[in-house]
């Protein structure tokens, strides 16, 4: 029943039919990835795509959690001898986490509080008689309860309200009350902690602030956050004091009479001592949870824009990490990313081996038939980029600036030095750059996602949540682009459904050992390539020039058959049936419908025969920089500049100009109109032109329009 019952729970929330949910579920239980049951199993989950499908795992293994906390409580109540049948079916049919915290509150194991000790001390009667308010003089009743611990009727009644606060703080309806307070009108408010605003002094903004925390967005939340954690700020979230005791006064106190004083005492107490900061801890968690989830989104959205950007192929490459002093590191690389030589060169100050280095480039662009030439975008960039463009090679060659974002990480990392163990982390940071022109998503696999510089505040998010949201972004592209399974390094095998570290390593070790593939069915001999694991993983494997056309397509194995019967149908071959348009637009995919496939993988498999293997991202763009704009002192308020966008965050995009600093163009200086996302507007890596409206050098910040510069 109770299963039943999240089904329908799950269902509500999304939005998303029951029968949509349940076999969604099935498949998930059986061990299907997100990307195998969004691609290949559309009958079953009525074409849901990645999001939902992820959606229902998140809300499943929620609810699955809330079930095993309800066991915990239940248990505990039971071993106290105080589960009810009707407790018991309380807390079975809650669905809320808070509500049930609620419910388990006044049996949670406590350390000894004031109400205990004034329990001990005898005084609960007492209090019983005094929260019923019948006693219009609880000081004379008091006088009964004085004993060997108690010596006064004030310490008495101070006792006896103490268990009143108690009780008030336990009360669900309370609770309630309060945290609705708290949901429409809570404030959050910021002070610079005192002695410390020199020190701070970054925090500035939040010194002396106040906002409803409702409107308070995430990357703000999370600054102040941040400011706290290092000891600069005191946060405090809370709505008005007074209207806060009003409402529980309301709902506790019953009478005007003595007793009931006593009683609208223990509720002020129990708000400020018990029941406020309670309330706070909690909505602390949950806007921290809710700014967490909208920078991991920011950080996700940006992740898949940088690991879907454009590649430029399989090209002979010779990349360079610029520098000044220790010089520029060069590599040259065949079209499958393989080392062929590296050297360094020193054409900028203070050695200035100009013609020496045009020289040396010349000689390496003709030895290895370069194609393109890819330069990072650290230190000496643009200079580097100055001097290359001078050279007059034999050959057409494109030039490219690409990001070095976590190059550095890879560069010195286990997987780099497994790679490269012979040569330093000059020489694998300039193959990394070289690798990212070729292929981004192939190269950037290798680095901690969280390590590449497209998030807003991502090292003060859960981690968890983090790393969790980043990997299904990454194994998402992955097994959109598709792998070509005999090129592939283990680090990108590794995100393909159905595979993981160990089945990765074996495939390439198999590879080594006995050649590349030739058929998609080979790669059941790989050791340990069980039945389930090939049907996740071999829709999104590909083999170009194998035997089966079919191979290198999106085309699952499991409906070879069926295309082999539209191609007997047509009387034509497999190949042909790809190559002629003419074939594929007389077939009638209802023909061909069954129990198990209908008409969304008829058309999947259709569309896929018209561009098989096609890669889904856009083709590169050469992009270039204003000439003679290299540092912040050549811009000038009002310029119109190219710059390509480098960060995308809720209140802005940042763009990078050639100028060693990013600027921003806040969120309302992105488009004639009110937008409340900015990647409505722009994408990571998008080219823009830009109008400067304010540079502060000593403080390195730069504001640019992009609406101002269209008109």
């Amino acid at each position: 029943m109770t299963v039943q019952k999240n089904h329908q729970l799950i269902a509500d929330r999304l939005g998303i039919s029951i029968r949509q949910i349940e076999n969604t579920i099935i498949l998930l239980d059986e061990g299907a990835t997100v990307p195998f049951i969004s691609r290949y199993r559309k009958e079953m989950t009525g074409s849901l795509d990645e999001v939902a499908i992820g959606n229902i795992k998140d809300v499943k293994e929620q609810l699955d959690e809330l079930d095993k906390r309800k066991e915990t409580i239940l248990k505990t109540i039971a071993e106290q001898n105080l589960l009810t049948p009707e407790l018991e079916s309380r807390i079975e049919q809650c669905y809320d986490s808070n509500e049930l915290e609620d419910i388990y509150l006044p049996f949670k194991p406590k350390r000894r509080t004031r109400a205990t000790i004034a329990r001990e001390k005898g005084l609960e009667p007492l209090a019983r008689l005094i929260f019923k308010q019948y006693e219009s003089d609880p000081e004379n009743k008091a006088l009964q309860f004085l004993n060997d611990n108690v010596s006064e009727v004030g310490e008495a009644l101070e006792g006896a309200r103490d268990i009143i606060a108690e009780w008030v703080n336990e009360d669900q309806t309370a609770r309630t009350i309060i945290r609705n307070l708290f949901s429409r009108e809570a404030v959050i408010s910021s002070r610079v902690v005192k002695g410390k605003e020199e020190e701070g002094i970054k925090y500035r903004d939040y010194f002396d602030s106040y906002e409803p925390l409702k409107r308070c967005p995430s990357h703000r939340l999370l600054a102040m956050r941040r400011g706290e954690k290092e000891g600069f700020l005191k946060l405090g979230i809370s709505p008005d004091e007074e209207k806060a005791v009003a409402a529980l006064n309301h709902y506790f106190v019953k009478s005007r009479n003595e007793s009931g004083q006593q009683v609208s005492l223990a509720v002020k107490d129990s708000y400020k001592r018990l029941l406020s900061p309670a309330i706070e801890t909690e909505f602390s968690g949950i806007s921290k949870t809710l700014a967490d989830a909208e920078a991991i989104r920011v950080f996700a959205e940006n992740l898949r824009q940088l690991l879907l950007a454009a590649p430029l192929g399989q090209k002979r490459v010779l990349a360079l990490d610029p520098g000044y002093k220790s010089g520029c590191k060069l590599v040259c690389l065949d079209a499958q990313g393989n080392l062929l030589h590296n050297e360094t060169i020193y054409p900028h100050q203070p050695q200035s081996e100009v013609s020496q280095s045009i020289r040396k480039v010349s000689a390496l662009v003709s030895t290895y038939k370069i194609d393109a030439i890819a330069i990072g975008d650290g230190t000496a960039s643009r200079e580097t980029e100055a001097f290359i463009k001078k050279i007059a090679f034999e050959r057409p060659v494109q030039v490219f600036v690409v990001s070095e974002d976590g190059a550095s990480i890879y560069s010195a990392s286990k997987v780099a030095r497994e790679e490269f163990p012979q040569f330093d982390v000059t020489v694998r940071g300039a193959v990394s750059i070289g690798r990212r022109l070729m292929d981004p998503l192939a190269e950037l696999v290798k680095i901690e996602a969280k390590s590449i510089g497209v998030g807003q505040y991502q090292h003060d998010v859960d981690q968890k949540l983090l790393q969790k949201g980043l990997d299904t972004v990454v194994e998402s592209c992955v097994n959109l682009v598709g792998v070509n399974v005999n090129t592939a390094s283990s680090h990108l095998l590794n995100f393909v459904s159905g595979l993981g570290p160990l089945l990765a390593k074996n495939i390439v070790d198999f590879r080594k050992e006995n050649g590349p593939f030739s058929s998609r069915l080979e790669i059941k001999k790989v050791p340990r390539m069980g039945p389930k694991a090939f049907e996740q993983c071999a829709g999104f494997l590909r083999i170009s020039g194998g035997s089966n056309p079919l191979d290198n397509s999106a085309v699952h194995p499991e409906r070879y058959s069926l295309v082999n019967k539209i191609a007997a149908d047509r009387k034509c071959k497999v190949e042909e049936l790809i190559g002629l348009g003419n074939l594929r637009a007389e077939i009638n995919p209802e023909k061909y419908m069954d129990s198990e496939v209908g008409l969304p993988t008829l058309n999947d498999i259709l569309a896929e025969l018209a561009k098989p293997g096609l890669d889904p991202r856009s083709g590169i763009k050469i992009f270039e920089f204003a000439e003679g704009i290299y540092s912040m002192n050549d811009l000038h308020i009002g310029m119109i500049l190219p710059g390509i966008v480098t960060n995308i965050t809720r209140f802005g995009a940042f763009v990078d100009v050639g100028v060693k600093q990013d600027g921003l163009v806040h969120i309302s200086e992105l488009a004639n109109r009110y937008i409340t996302d900015p990647s409505e507007i722009v994408k990571l890596h998008q080219h823009v032109k830009v109008k400067v409206l304010e540079v502060d050098i000593p403080r390195r910040r730069i504001a640019f329009s992009m609406k101002q510069a269209e008109s």
